[in-house]
């Protein structure tokens, strides 16, 4: 083989191992519970993220390369979520990961992107130290697009107290680090209005019947109860206190929105009042377009958790907008990206315009969170 032919060959080798490069898919985790009692938002959170994609696709995919999911069932077990962060960080080689539900699953795994420099979005959990556990790291590659239990807590406690005007509170949380550290940060926002719970009450998950909870809670004349809690034993929380002919108000934490609190309390359901940045309800062009695509695709008319889905659409065209901007997939450069977004981005819980910075990783504003209220088997706008 002659020199010029050598070069030759060399050249259409590299052109060739060049073109495979530029064509190889953009990987992107997916992590969530897809089975067991947190399935309802890790569904619909993974069913957002695949609209979201599959739009970037069909417009020509990022980088003029096709955007790939790798999804993963963490089954809301914090030892899963580990094992699942070390796979798509080592294995799959993925440029960043969206998802998570459960705080206790985020904690424990999300140190692993932040040891890799490779960002991941949480969607769905809200424990408001999940954006602050690397906080003293010079740079930090935890982001969010749910709205912290900061927020929520204050919102939930303006709501009973201020709104309400109840003196006489109960709470009741369950075991898990989402619900603990929930009913911690409700707690404290009571006592900045001098309000004592006259029962703090723990369950567990799997729990099926709250009789002595709500019996402390109605014993020491609670007027309203106050929740924080990720699965279907709200449901158990809302039956039994009609099995008590006990009618007082719900108002908790997001997840009271679930389908599974809706269907499996019923009646006793209507009412439950809860925070949400999505409601299942087209009252803008975007919104009505994601809910006809979503119900389409999934052939469902209500979302199993439509907070779950929004969030999870928004976290990829974030993602996208950033990996856009930096003209890179390099972790480093995305996060960089991600705090200086440079132009706005029209999502389906709102329209995102300088959403994070260096010190602040929380997209969701207080502004952009309304109350929702449980009525007749389907979520809407509280009066």
């Amino acid at each position: 083989m002659t020199y010029k032919t050598q070069a030759l060959v060399a050249a259409a080798l590299m052109t060739f191992a060049m073109s495979s490069q530029a064509a190889d898919p953009i990987k992107i985790g997916v992590s969530g519970p897809y089975t067991g009692g947190s399935a309802p938002m890790g569904a619909s959170m993974r069913d957002g993220v695949k609209l979201a994609v599959a739009e970037i696709n069909a417009q020509g995919g990022l980088l003029g390369r096709q955007v790939q999911l790798i999804e993963r069932d963490d089954e809301a077990k914090n030892e899963r979520g580990v094992q699942i962060a070390q796979e798509l960080i080592n294995k799959e080689k993925v440029v960043a990961t969206v998802g998570f539900i459960n705080t206790g699953v985020a904690l424990a795994s999300q140190r692993f992107y932040q040891e890799a420099k490779i960002p991941v979005i949480n969607n769905v959990a809200t424990g408001s130290v999940i954006t602050k556990q690397f906080e003293k790291d010079k740079d930090n590659y935890v982001f969010r697009t749910s709205a912290s239990d900061q927020i929520q807590a204050k919102m939930i406690a303006d709501e009973a107290v201020d709104k309400q005007k109840y003196t006489k509170v109960a709470i009741l949380a369950d075991s898990t680090n989402y619900g603990q550290l929930g009913r911690e940060d409700l707690e404290k926002v009571l006592a900045s209005k001098k309000v004592t719970p006259v029962a703090v009450e723990k369950y567990n998950i799997k729990d099926v019947d709250m009789t002595a909870q709500l019996l402390k809670s109605k014993q020491g004349g609670a007027q309203v109860v106050l929740t924080y809690g990720i699965g279907p034993e709200l449901a158990q929380i809302a039956n039994g206190m009609e099995k008590l002919n006990w009618h007082v108000p719900i108002i908790g934490s997001w997840p009271l929105s679930m389908g599974n609190f809706i269907d499996n309390s019923g009646k006793n359901g209507n009412g439950a009042r809860m925070p949400q940045t999505f409601i299942q309800d087209g009252n803008t062009p975007k919104r009505k377009a994601f809910i006809e695509a979503y119900q389409k695709a999934y052939k469902v008319d209500r979302m199993p958790s439509a907070v779950s889905a929004a969030q999870g659409y928004d976290s990829i065209l974030l993602l996208a907008a950033a990996i856009k901007q930096a003209n890179s997939t390099d972790g480093e450069k995305v996060r960089a990206a991600l705090e200086n977004l440079n132009t706005k981005v029209e999502g389906v819980v709102t329209t995102y315009d300088k959403p994070f910075t260096h010190d602040d990783h929380e997209a969701i504003k207080p502004g952009a969170v309304v109350m929702g209220e449980v009525k007749n088997g389907r979520v809407v706008l509280g009066k």
